[in-house]
């Protein structure tokens, strides 16, 4: 027995729950859809938390042709649902709502040039609580 596993929380019936880990260059690329399984957008990018390790945004790509005129919506992690018969994440969001969400265009240099108040806007824009609470 190797003495310095960390043991994982077993569910109400003692069963130890699978894990369902995908690798970070295998969810970029992965397509977004609306609940009605219309095809949205692309995920980009992920982005971690460098301290946490937790999954902050993926980074959506919409719009443009060939990557040209594409915007990026940075989509709290939480606000994705992983749908085994698409494939891909669903997020639950109109014409409207999108419309009206943060992004910003592929010449803006948003990686680099990051405002901490930014964050708690995106999140208070999708209603959900931030990563790192």
């Amino acid at each position: 027995m190797n003495t310095h596993e960390t043991p994982r929380a077993a569910n109400e019936s003692g069963d130890i729950p699978a894990r369902d880990l995908i690798a970070s260059d295998k969810v970029e690329g992965t397509d977004v859809y609306r609940s009605s399984g219309d095809k949205i957008g692309h995920i980009e990018r992920v982005m971690l938390d460098k301290q946490s390790g937790k999954a902050a945004y993926a980074v959506m790509n919409f719009g443009g042709f060939l990557g040209i005129g594409e915007d990026s919506y940075p989509l709290p992690w939480s606000v994705l649902t992983y749908n085994t018969e698409l494939g891909g994440y669903e997020v639950n969001v109109s014409d409207e709502q999108l419309a009206g969400a943060p992004k910003y265009s592929r010449e803006d240099d948003w990686w680099s040039d990051r405002d901490p108040n930014r964050d708690p806007l995106i999140y208070s824009y999708w209603g959900v609580p931030p990563y790192w609470i």
